[in-house]
């Protein structure tokens, strides 16, 4: 079984549509509480930044796999370089919502806090259920 999963390069990738799902759902939630917390700036805050989250695992997830897909000998590499663009773009993001006076700021960060607990909770207990199936 371990030599289908290393020819199949599809596993790499197979969590994105739940993860995606549950992250629409999240997105859907950070809203309405938002809007409860402080009207439709802080739901747009909060949306934000659980897509925030989303896109940027996604990318990552999706360079990683390709590139131990094309070329393990790239998987550090590229693996470091998403990640220091991705939080670099996190920590713009994050200095932009500290010094605005837009309401939805504080909604935002909170949107990006659960997004980040909430996508890397749901890869574990995915990497762990697909790990124990063997």
């Amino acid at each position: 079984m371990v030599n289908q999963v290393a020819a199949d390069p599809r596993w790499r990738v197979e969590h994105l549509p739940f993860l995606s799902a549950v992250s629409a759902a999240l997105m859907l939630c950070a809203a309405s509480a938002g809007f409860l917390y402080g009207g439709p700036e802080a739901a747009l805050g909060a949306a934000a930044g659980v897509l925030v989250v989303t896109v940027s695992y996604s990318m990552s997830t999706l360079v990683i796999a390709w590139a131990d897909t094309v070329r393990p000998a790239l998987l550090m590499p590229l693996g470091l370089l998403t990640y220091v663009v991705k939080y670099t773009l996190l920590g713009v993001i994050l200095a932009f919502g500290v010094t605005s006076d837009w309401p939805g700021r504080l909604p935002l960060g909170y949107g990006i806090v659960a997004g980040v607990v909430v996508w890397t909770g749901v890869q574990a207990w995915w990497m762990y259920r697909r790990t124990s199936r063997k």
